[in-house]
């Protein structure tokens, strides 16, 4: 038997541990501050991940007698449970067995990362792209920062703040003696600068849209050099959390650019690596297109370890760019990167397990993700209005007869090999906070799914397999993905059998990275299957994807206003959801907001897949998150050993 048929049935199986696997989830939930538990997993560590998925099986058998065969579980698995536990815990409280991400550091030498796609520019207002988002980790700094493994709020450039009785006013102080790569000490005039581009409207940023609070722009004065007030119009549940998706640019670099009116074209690919700076743990030192990015150690960063060690440890990151996920693999299993910039695929799990097992690399997982695969069309009327097929494609009924059509179980053990769960939202089980599990759900049902196109008149009127409206418009469209990710060809592949069958044609253009987003961009497509990823687990830290403004709201970029009523009606329920101070009333409105997604369908979802990481035995530090980038985020606390 081979090791993914080995493996499988635990995916799977409830009564073989429901899904053995899954239970390292209890190492790492989600939003509970216990990632960090899994930093530095070393050998005793590892053993104890098994043994407690050991533990739980025997629990799982246990609650699968009683309850299915309506019997008592036999004394000796009570027995073996609790001592196991009790074994458990003594291993989790065993001194050393958990090391600190900061105890032991060393200082010096380099890692190789990986990155799906080369940067689109090195200006993170204006590129939302995940390499981007990994570049900006590693080259510029926040004032206050969530910790991508607790979801916890952290001190960052500012060191403390107080906050008025109703939340509206926070006064941030900055810490002292903080500079710029190049020097230049960091004051509040950075701060404000930064706020004022973010918003500037010939910038177009893709952050703005997440910085403001009852539809108004954040404002920001600053009394003294060392001293920010930043004023919210309204009422904010996430409150200073929002300031984690603000980047901090140097004024004196790139304030010129912003009175020209150019600054959404500062700090693009070409510019002078020199040119580029700021106070995160790393500087651009180099750039080969399609090749690499080379950064090295910012040497005045200011953060420090616990021991008082000046931070980053490392001397060089370099991040190559291998858009083919199994180069990738290639690379990871011999030794010539260090770890990935995301999750490995789930075809990776067994090679990867294999090498691992004989002490090559280490292997951990975090669960189910908070992001699953997407499918949309463009429903930009501007940009469709000649297309006759839109007249069709906008209804909400023919996007349900898509949803209808789809088996996501199947969907998860073809697309996934089993290491995912069925969703029909954006919001998985992962993100335990704000998941609903009552969210309207599409069972499979293709008779369903004919019926809802045959109520919108579209019929197979010419007996060739497609069904077309009264005009002759078929519904057939091209659906652009990502090129090189396997099971971005395997879900494309198996959405084109599953809609074949009530009568959708599909065709299939994998892309490179640039080209994909350039066609989105534009709206130059049919359809697309991608995987967007979230920035923030709370969903008031992705109001530029909820709100029809947004810029990420990607099925219908730039509106101006609502195109529907319904998206209306989530405008207002997400602006009312973010400017709630209540977590339940936040939780009511927000679950509104998922019910109506769900009736509508801008986007589809399938299945959300377990997260599963990589790297190498000589990196310390490591604290994974279910967020990209999984490992970067902390890349100032890495290491790696003599």
């Amino acid at each position: 038997m081979s090791d993914e048929q080995l493996l499988r049935p635990y995916w799977q199986d409830p009564l073989r541990g429901g899904g053995s696997l899954r239970a390292a989830r209890c190492l790492a939930p989600a939003a509970r501050g216990s990632r960090a538990a899994l930093s530095n997993l070393h050998t005793d560590v590892l053993k104890f991940a098994r043994f407690v998925i050991a533990v739980k099986n025997l629990a799982s058998l246990a609650e699968y007698w009683s309850r299915n065969l309506k019997v008592r579980p036999p004394r000796l698995v009570g027995v073996l449970v609790t001592a196991g536990l009790l074994a458990a815990l003594l291993l989790v409280l065993r001194p050393g067995s958990r090391p600190s991400p900061d105890a032991g550091g060393t200082r010096g030498g380099q890692i190789v990362a990986s990155i799906r796609a080369e940067p689109r520019t090195f200006n993170p207002f204006v590129a939302g792209d995940q390499t981007s988002e990994a570049l900006t980790f590693l080259m510029q700094g926040r004032l206050v920062r969530i910790n991508r493994a607790t979801f916890e709020l952290e001190p960052w450039l500012a060191e403390t703040w107080e906050s008025s009785a109703e939340g509206r006013t926070h006064t941030l102080h900055l810490r002292p003696g903080v500079t710029w790569s190049d020097g230049t000490p960091f004051t509040s005039a950075d701060v404000l600068f930064s706020l004022r581009a973010v918003h500037d409207p010939k910038v177009k940023s893709v952050l703005a849209g997440s910085l403001r609070v009852g539809g108004q722009p954040i404002r920001a004065a600053a009394p003294d050099p060392r001293t920010v007030v930043v004023t919210f119009a309204g009422p904010s549940g996430p409150g200073l959390r929002l300031l984690d998706g603000l980047p901090i640019l140097p004024k004196h670099k790139l304030e010129a650019a912003l009175a020209a009116g150019t600054f959404a074209s500062a700090w693009n690919t070409g510019t002078p690596p020199a040119d580029v700076v700021g106070t995160g743990p790393f500087v651009l030192r180099e750039y080969q297109p399609g090749q690499r990015v080379v950064l090295d150690r910012n040497p005045r960063y200011w953060r420090k370890a616990q021991d008082g060690t000046a931070l980053p440890y490392l001397d060089r990151i370099v991040l190559q760019v291998v858009p083919e996920q199994n180069a990738e693999l290639l690379r990871i299993q011999s030794g010539e990167i260090d770890l990935t910039s995301g999750e490995l695929g789930p075809e990776d799990y067994v090679p990867i397990r294999r090498a691992e097992e004989e002490g090559r690399l280490q292997l951990i997982e975090l669960g189910v993700g908070p992001d699953a695969d997407a499918f949309w069309f463009c429903l930009k009327p501007d940009a469709k209005r000649t297309d006759p097929r839109f007249a069709f494609v906008q209804r909400p009924e023919f996007r349900q007869a898509i949803s209808y059509a789809v088996d996501r179980e199947a969907f998860a053990e073809t697309v996934f090999l089993g290491a995912a769960v069925p969703v029909w939202g954006p919001v998985t089980p992962g993100n335990t906070r704000w998941f609903w599990p009552d969210v309207p759900r599409y069972l499979h049902d293709d008779a369903r799914a004919r019926a809802l196109l045959q109520g919108i008149g579209l019929e197979d009127r010419n007996g060739n397999g497609v069904v077309e409206d009264a005009g002759g418009a078929e519904a057939r469209f091209t659906v652009i993905t990502q090129r090189g990710i396997e099971w971005y060809v395997r879900g494309t592949s198996v959405l084109r059998e599953e809609l074949a069958r009530v009568g959708i044609a599909l065709d299939i253009a994998p892309l490179e990275f640039g080209a994909m987003i350039e066609r989105m961009l534009a709206c130059d497509y049919d359809a697309m299957y991608y995987r967007p990823v979230t920035t923030d687990l709370d969903p008031a830290g992705n109001m530029d994807f909820w709100l029809s403004a947004g810029s990420a709201h990607f099925w219908n970029l730039a509106q101006r206003i609502p195109t529907n009523e319904w998206e209306r009606r989530i405008d207002t329920l997400m602006l009312e959801q973010a400017a709630a101070l209540d977590l339940d009333r936040r939780r009511q409105q927000f679950n509104l907001v998922q019910r109506i997604f769900a009736e509508n369908l801008p986007v589809l979802y399938f299945a959300a897949p377990r997260m599963y990481y990589a790297y190498s035995l000589r990196l310390r530090g490591v604290i994974p998150s279910v967020l990209r980038p999984p490992v970067l985020w902390n890349a100032d606390s890495l290491s790696v050993t003599p």
